[in-house]
């Protein structure tokens, strides 16, 4: 089954030339390991998602444009939002594509 993905989670977009670290502000409360779970709508531009160094589309600066997250949860959801997953991605107005690399978390935390 998926894992959830917390803040802290490494993103790469394949556009990109570096890795980022999520930042949540969807919510507040719902934790695991002490970091804030993600939600769908941490897809903020710089705010939740920060650049990427060199994009190889704009030959400049890879600021995210995040249009929206796919591959979340089906059933579980913080607040009506439905939960990232290390199966999850989101596609950049761009044109590249931001994945998971790496949950934000020690141990296993399954969803539905």
């Amino acid at each position: 089954m998926p894992q959830k993905i917390t803040e802290q989670a490494v993103l790469m977009c394949d556009k990109g030339a570096a890795p980022s670290k999520l930042k949540v502000t969807s919510q507040q409360f719902y934790e695991v390991d002490g970091k804030l779970v993600a939600t769908e709508q941490d897809k903020g531009a710089e705010v939740n998602i920060p650049n990427f160094g060199a994009c190889t589309i704009t030959r400049g600066k890879c600021v995210p444009a995040p249009v929206a997250w796919q591959q979340t949860t089906e059933k579980d959801t913080i607040n009506d939002m439905k939960i990232l997953t290390e199966q999850s991605t989101c596609q950049c107005g761009v044109g590249g594509k931001i994945s998971i690399q790496q949950k934000g978390y020690g141990e296993n935390h399954e969803v539905a």
